[in-house]
C-alpha cells in the first residue's frame, strides 16, 4: 500500500512539474512575441513621426503639389488609428495593420518622388537628413518584421508540438499571426521614360 502511494505520489509530482515547467516556458514565449510586437510598433511609430516633418519641409517648396501632402496626412492618420493588441496578433488583425502601414509607404513614395521636380528641395540639407532617416527606418521596419516572425514561429512551433499543445489548449495560449508580403510585392514595377 505504501509503495502504491509513493508511485501515485511520484507521478503527480512528475506532472505537476511538467505543467509548471510547460506553462512558465509559454509565458516566456508569449512575453518575447509581445516584446517583439512592441518592438515593430516601435519603429512604424519613428516613421510617423517623421513624416510630419517631411511633409513642412516638402510644403515650403512643393505648394501646389496638396493632394500629394494632404493623403501623406490622410494615411499618416488612418495609420495612428489602427492598433494590434498583443493579445490579438492574428493573421487578419496584423493584415489590417500592415494595410494601413502600406498606404503610408505608398504615399510616401509619391511625396518623395516629388521631390525630383524640385532641385531646391533635393538640395535642402533638412530634406535630405529627411529622407535618410526615413530610409533608415524603413529597413529597421524590414528588420524588426522579420524578427517578429521568427519569434512568432518559435512560439507557434511550441503551441502545436505535442504534448505542450494540451498545455497551451488548456491555458488558451492560442498562435500568433505572421507579417506576410503584399499581395502586390509579385508584381514587377512600371518603368516609364
Amino acid at each position: 500500500m505504501k509503495k502504491g502511494l509513493i508511485i501515485v505520489i511520484a507521478a503527480i509530482a512528475v506532472i505537476a512539474i511538467w505543467a509548471v515547467t510547460g506553462y512558465n516556458g509559454l509565458v516566456s514565449h508569449e512575453e518575447n512575441v509581445k516584446s517583439a510586437w512592441s518592438q515593430v510598433e516601435n519603429v512604424y511609430q519613428r516613421r510617423l513621426d517623421l513624416i510630419p516633418n517631411l511633409v513642412a519641409t516638402v510644403k515650403g517648396y512643393a505648394e501646389h503639389e496638396q493632394e500629394t501632402l494632404e493623403s501623406v496626412v490622410a494615411a499618416r492618420s488612418k495609420a495612428t488609428q489602427i492598433t494590434v493588441d498583443p493579445d490579438q496578433l492574428t493573421e487578419e488583425n496584423i493584415a489590417a495593420f500592415q494595410e494601413a502601414q502600406g498606404e503610408i509607404g505608398a504615399a510616401l513614395s509619391r511625396l518623395l518622388a516629388i521631390s525630383e521636380n524640385y532641385p531646391d528641395l533635393k538640395a535642402n540639407q533638412n530634406f535630405s537628413e529627411l529622407q535618410a532617416e526615413l530610409a533608415g527606418t524603413e529597413n529597421r521596419i524590414a528588420t524588426e518584421r522579420r524578427r517578429y516572425n521568427e519569434i512568432a514561429k518559435s512560439y507557434n512551433t511550441m503551441v502545436r508540438k505535442f504534448p505542450r499543445n494540451i498545455l497551451a489548449s488548456i491555458f488558451g495560449f492560442g498562435q500568433k499571426g505572421y507579417f506576410e508580403a503584399d499581395a502586390n510585392a509579385s508584381e514587377a514595377p512600371k518603368v516609364e521614360f
